[in-house]
């Protein structure tokens, strides 16, 4: 930036470099809240898969859903198929 300004020290209308350094990111635009990162999304499909292999649907790929359709498969002693919310035959 400052060499920018030693090219011409005033604004000038229509100069891409003078645009460019009054930009202002805020911090919202760079937070990340709600936004999984890679690791924890694939533990997440890892645990989707393990449930898979063991023969339970879980709902969804989220945690709580593959928590709680294995929860319920272990309780009734049979594979919970979460997309028709009973046990599998």
């Amino acid at each position: 930036m400052a060499k920018h300004w030693e090219d011409h020290p005033v604004e000038v209308e229509g100069c891409f470099g003078c645009k460019v350094t009054g930009l202002q990111m805020s911090a919202g635009a760079a937070s990340s809240r709600g936004i999984q990162t890679a690791k924890a999304h694939d533990k997440e499909l890892g645990a989707y898969y393990d449930a898979l292999r063991q023969g339970i649907e879980p709902r969804s790929t989220r945690q709580p859903d593959i928590d709680a359709a294995v929860r319920i498969s272990n309780e009734g002693g049979k594979a919970f198929d979460g997309t028709k919310l009973t046990y599998k035959e």
